[in-house]
């Protein structure tokens, strides 16, 4: 094919790295539509680092605080050190802190209330390429596409977003279609879809 392509004359080197182009963007899309529904009916924020969590204890105020998740996923409170709060939901963690508070006081009462969310890392929502913002997003329940889009800013003039790859980590990395151009750009509402934690968007460069 290289040789070929010095072969050329400068007017048909465009004409074939169009082709070129073509046949990539072809197989780029290859991938099946992604599903319209995705959510989760069942589905329990998890904690993550860089959370903020209030730690409620019934009749001992001076147990009560509001603590950061630690980059480990670990807090730390009154009587508490070191506990892993990272990947558990808010009931969850609160029965451990009762557990930890059990040593030392009777039967304590514990609520715990996430006050900021950023979740752990593999439930974040992560955009990248053509985005006019690529970063991570926490996710939340019933999130869409449209939703994702509007948070980064929407593409960049040199993006192909009919050719956005969704790659979804939950079911075992597999790939789908998105038509991002067509929601973001034409209103075309049939291609929002709804997003799964650990989504990845990968959203390419125009060829042309």
């Amino acid at each position: 094919m290289v040789s070929l392509y010095k072969g050329l004359t400068a007017a048909l080197r465009w004409v074939f790295i169009g082709v070129v182009a073509v046949v990539v963007s072809g197989c780029a899309t290859g991938n099946p539509p992604a599903p319209t529904s995705a959510a989760s009916p069942e589905y329990n924020y998890l904690i993550g680092p860089g959370d903020s969590v209030d730690i409620v204890v019934w009749r001992n105020p001076e147990l009560s605080m509001s603590v950061p998740v630690r980059p480990d996923g670990k807090i730390t409170a009154p009587l508490v050190e070191d506990l892993l709060a990272m990947g558990k939901d808010a009931t969850t963690l609160a029965r451990d802190v009762e557990k930890e508070l059990g040593k030392f006081i009777r039967d304590p009462v514990v609520t715990v209330v996430v006050t900021s969310f950023v979740g752990p890392y593999s439930e974040q929502i992560r955009v990248v390429g053509e985005a006019a913002e690529p970063q991570t997003l926490p996710y939340k329940q019933k999130m869409t596409l449209l939703d994702v889009m509007i948070a980064v800013g929407g593409v960049t003039d040199f993006a192909d977003g009919n050719a956005t790859t969704l790659l979804r980590t939950a079911d075992g990395d597999k790939q789908y279609s998105v038509r991002v151009s067509d929601l973001i750009k034409r209103g075309d509402v049939s291609a929002n879809v709804e997003m799964k934690p650990g989504d990845v968007l990968i959203i390419p460069r125009s060829w042309f």
